[in-house]
């Protein structure tokens, strides 16, 4: 049987591309790549074993555990690794409820890896403001209502509020959240999906507010398929996934150790970079919104640049659809994302920017370009052109049609 070899590009042609879709996958950091090496050849063995060949990997994930815990700012036994975001927020919210019945609650602007989840669980949506972040009064009347009911099975068990929005990068007030829950709903798990915010924001700040945090290791340059959890210790929430007691029994599995390495790597360089990297890539993410909107007339900004990370460039195009900018952008080898997804034949604006309340004269032409640690000044300049380019020949396309 004839192996079928990868139709790829060559590394020069990919590097033709500026890559401005860092919110959905970043490329992998040179540390990472260095850290998970030789756990891909030389130290294959399990770590669940009990020879010393298995002990040498036992001691590679402590010690990517004891740095893992200290950028987030918790205890080491409180560290979980597992596949990743999408399964830290699934963990998290049907463990809760499973564990002790009760109502599931979310914002209307939550990643699908929760709101499905909570959907699913026929919990409570809360709406969102125009920026695309929690209403806290309408959280607040929620969990009171709840709290006010007899019946065990009408209490909240767990609230989830992501800490940046994946779509426009809006910053949740989680502050005020936190201090909403423990007031109203004292018995529930607070989890925040923070996948967005591992490069633009202090995970320690974040975690020491919440019960539950989970992160994705290829949104902050490490590889696809892992993740980290933070689950307090002594938090009571049924695991997901059962089998050999990994993970404390809270989530099994065979370690993957190259994983975990090149995952705890790229958390350390993210972290120890960080701040240089926000004040870098604000400067990026300005001069390419101001370099669009200085030229082509009728674009939003969709949420205002105070109330958002540093690396997430959300625009909405009035007079054009986001399916076929973004394929304009492709064949100009620009790589960018929109929110719109194809429901019933037809483009329908993504749910966040429904619940936002955008226009959709505006969120037909939503546009996500998001920057992270290799975008270059010569990336953004060549969006900038490309993309007035885009909208102009769609318009003059629009008005001879």
């Amino acid at each position: 049987m004839a192996i079928r070899k990868n139709n790829a590009f060559s590394g020069d042609a990919i590097a033709d591309f500026v890559y401005l879709d860092h919110a959905a996958s970043t490329p992998m950091r040179q540390e990472a790549i260095e850290a998970m090496t030789p756990y891909m050849s030389g130290i294959y063995a399990n770590p669940s074993g009990s020879h010393r060949f298995s002990r040498i990997a036992r001691k590679a994930i402590d010690e990517a555990r004891d740095d893992v815990a200290e950028v987030l700012g918790c205890k080491v036994g409180e560290v979980v690794f597992t596949s990743g975001g999408t399964e830290g927020d699934n963990a998290a919210i049907f463990g809760a409820v499973r564990h002790n019945s009760g109502v599931a609650v979310c914002s209307a602007a939550e990643h699908h890896a929760v709101l499905h989840c909570v959907e699913n669980l026929k919990g409570k949506v809360v709406g969102v403001d125009a920026t695309g972040v929690i209403d806290v009064a309408e959280l607040e009347r929620v969990l009171q209502e709840a709290q006010l009911s007899d019946e065990p099975s009408d209490r909240v068990s767990v609230v989830s509020v992501m800490a940046v929005n994946n779509e426009v990068g809006s910053i949740s007030p989680l502050r005020q959240v936190a201090k909403v829950v423990r007031a109203n709903a004292p018995g529930a798990v607070l989890h925040t999906d923070a996948v967005q915010a591992t490069c633009w924001q202090d995970l320690r700040e974040i975690s020491k507010l919440v019960d539950v945090l989970s992160v994705s290791a290829h949104k902050f340059g490490g590889p696809k398929g892992m993740g980290i959890t933070m689950q307090r210790l002594g938090l009571e929430i049924d695991p997901l996934i059962v089998g050999g007691g990994q993970e404390r029994d809270r989530r099994s599995g065979t370690h993957n150790v190259a994983g975990i390495m090149a995952t705890a790597a790229a958390l350390r360089a993210t972290d120890s970079s960080r701040d240089a990297e926000v004040a870098r890539v604000t400067k990026l993410r300005d001069a390419l919104v101001d370099g669009v909107m200085s030229e082509i007339e009728d674009v939003i900004e969709t949420v205002s640049r105070d109330k958002r990370v540093a690396g997430i460039a959300h625009m909405c195009i009035g007079g054009c659809e986001s399916e076929s900018v973004l394929y304009l952008l492709d064949e100009a080898m620009i790589c960018a994302s929109a929110a719109s997804a194809c429901a019933s034949g037809a483009m329908e604006p993504s749910h966040v920017l429904t619940a936002m309340g955008v226009d959709k004269k505006y969120s037909m032409g939503a546009l996500r370009m998001s920057l992270g640690h290799t975008t270059t000044e010569s990336d953004i300049d060549r969006a900038i052109s490309a993309l007035v380019g885009v909208v102009r020949q769609l318009r003059r396309n629009k008005v001879k049609a």
